[in-house]
Formats: C-alpha cells, sequence, structure tokens
C-alpha cells in the first residue's frame, strides 16, 4: 500500500499568516479573543485554544475588556471595527492581503455602480465570513449570488459589477459571468472582476491531477470550511472514490480494500500535522 500526501495542499497564506499572529499575541499576553472560528478546522482550532486562544461572536466583542481581539484572515465590515474602538478594545488585525484588496474593490465597484445607477453582484456563500465582510464595506447593498437560479434577483436592465469571493470556483464564476452578459439588456455595461485567489483556484487542476494518480482520496477538511466543499468536490469529480473526513478517527477500513495507493489532500484550512495523522492512521488500518 502507498500512502503519498499532496504537496500542493494545506493552509493558505492568509490562514498561515492569521494563525502565526494568533501564536504571537499567545506567547505575549497569554490570551487571544478569535471572532470567529480563526479557521474552519475544528482539530485545528482545538489545538490553538489549548494555547490560551478563546474563540468568540459579535455578541461577545464587550467581554473582552482590556483583551486583544483577533480579525481572523476572513476580514470584518467596518462596524466590527467601530465597534470595538468604542469599546476600548485592542484589535489585532489578521485580515488576508488579498481579502483586504477586495474589500477596497467592493467599495470602488459600489462607487461606480451608484454613479451609473446599477448594482455590485458578488459570487459567494451567504452567511459566510468573508462575505460578510465583504458586503458590509457597503451597508451590505449587494446581491450575493451561490449559483444560477441566483441571478433572477439581478436588473438586467442597469448596468451590473460582478465580482466573487476569493475562494469560489474559477469555472463557475466563468459560467455565471457569461450568463450574466448573455441575460444583460447591454452587455456593454456588465464588468466581470474576477476576484479569486489564484493561491487558491491554482490548486483545483493540481488537486485533480493528484486525485487521478491514486486509486482512494482522503480529503481532510473540516466540514464547515467552503473552500473544503468546493475542493473536494474537484477530487471527487476526478476520482469516484474520494471521502471527506475531519479527522483520523472517521476512516472506514472498507474504503481501502482492495487498493494500492492512497492520497492525502485537504483545504486551504486543514493544516499539514492533521493530513499526515491521517496519513499515519491509513497505514495502521491498512497493515
Amino acid at each position: 500500500m502507498r500512502v503519498v500526501i499532496d504537496e500542493n495542499s494545506g493552509f493558505c497564506f492568509g490562514v498561515v499568516r492569521a494563525i502565526g499572529e494568533a501564536e504571537e499575541a499567545l506567547r505575549r499576553v497569554g490570551e487571544v479573543s478569535s471572532l470567529g472560528d480563526i479557521v474552519h478546522n475544528r482539530v485545528e482550532v482545538q489545538r490553538l485554544e489549548a494555547l490560551g486562544l478563546r474563540t468568540i461572536t459579535h455578541n461577545q466583542i464587550d467581554t473582552v475588556g482590556s483583551g486583544m481581539l483577533l480579525i481572523r484572515a476572513h476580514g470584518e465590515p467596518p462596524r466590527t471595527y467601530e465597534l470595538a474602538k468604542s469599546l476600548g478594545v485592542s484589535v489585532i488585525d489578521a485580515t488576508c492581503p488579498v481579502v483586504a484588496r477586495l474589500q477596497r474593490r467592493v467599495r470602488e465597484a459600489y462607487d461606480k455602480m451608484m454613479a451609473e445607477g446599477g448594482c455590485v453582484v458578488l459570487l459567494g456563500k451567504r452567511g459566510h465570513a468573508e462575505v460578510v465582510g465583504l458586503t458590509g464595506q457597503v451597508g451590505d447593498d449587494v446581491i450575493v449570488v451561490e449559483g444560477e437560479r441566483d441571478l433572477e434577483a439581478i436588473d438586467f436592465t442597469k448596468p451590473i459589477y460582478f465580482l466573487s469571493q476569493t475562494t469560489q470556483s474559477i469555472e463557475l464564476f466563468n459560467h455565471l459571468g457569461a450568463e450574466i452578459k448573455r441575460r444583460s439588456e447591454c452587455a456593454e455595461k456588465v464588468t466581470i472582476d474576477d476576484t479569486i485567489c489564484r493561491r487558491v483556484a491554482g490548486r483545483e487542476p493540481l488537486l485533480a491531477k493528484f486525485s487521478k494518480s491514486v486509486d482512494v482520496v482522503v480529503f481532510v477538511s473540516g466540514r464547515k470550511s467552503s473552500n473544503g466543499k468546493v475542493l473536494c468536490e474537484v477530487c471527487r469529480r476526478a476520482n469516484e472514490r474520494c471521502y471527506m473526513v475531519e479527522e483520523a478517527s472517521e476512516l472506514e477500513a472498507k474504503w481501502f480494500e482492495g487498493v494500492e495507493s492512497v492520497g492525502i489532500c485537504g483545504a486551504t484550512s486543514t493544516p499539514r500535522w492533521l493530513m499526515e495523522s491521517v496519513a499515519c492512521a491509513v497505514e495502521q488500518i491498512t497493515k
């Protein structure tokens, strides 16, 4: 049995940066409050909580007091910073630079559409932390679409500016962009602004190739990870024998019966140590 870990999987730059900021602050002050899960991976969050990280909700910001509040890589709308300032809470801003640039582009797109009587449309998962932070840049005056049927909410007689959450599928973005242009009364007034992070999107063809190179794929990801769902589906399209797990305890021996190779890969929110743990468990199961 050959068990191999995909070298292109694991934490993206933004997550590495946010966790590094958290660990450095924990070494200095002992306890830090993260506004929401610092990463959509339950096992990694538990590791950091053991070091003193406290995960809180927006309704608990007033409990931070003189402590430190971490803004995770997904970013936050301006109202969150205003609330923290009003409460005298110190903020560690670990917003991913790619997300921060997209926040600026959303504001610029909104100003442009307001001047032209148009609307801003964002491909993204409703309620996702990044999307909340993006739409909140302009008072939530953005149409969020998750698929083609959501395009019904758009007024195609007006100018349209179409952007995307950084971790969405390029294939879906291109499809919806083409459909928006097709339906628009004036395609020249449709702006398609591809804001998908290439450090993330570039993994799709690599993961597909990796998945085809093995008999069975074990995709390691937190179930709350939007990126994880997208990338796992990429693997499943390339290899139907693809299974998602959050940790090694979820592995089932029957998955590996009669196979010669198993590939371990994961989302941008999956730590390398966790993939290594799953790989070791697979080796034990298949001995």
